[in-house]
């Protein structure tokens, strides 16, 4: 499946079908995220159920800390 993730055109493997698989697959799922599919702010709590579809544009920001 091609995404648009961050601006950038990205295939992820087949077995991506959600936002909490994408972010497994970047290893982002224990991290703090805030996820936009289509211009629409996905809550965490509906992460699992959330399933993309190719060309869906997304938008992952997280946290880092750092002083």
């Amino acid at each position: 499946m091609e995404l648009i993730i961050n601006g950038q055109s990205i295939h992820v493997p087949d077995q991506v079908k959600t936002v909490s698989d994408l972010l497994s697959h970047f290893q982002l799922n224990n991290k703090m995220a805030i996820v936009e599919v289509n211009l629409t702010i996905i809550p965490k709590q509906q992460y699992e159920t959330t399933t993309l579809c190719n060309g869906d544009k997304v938008e992952i920001v997280h946290f880092v800390g750092g002083g």
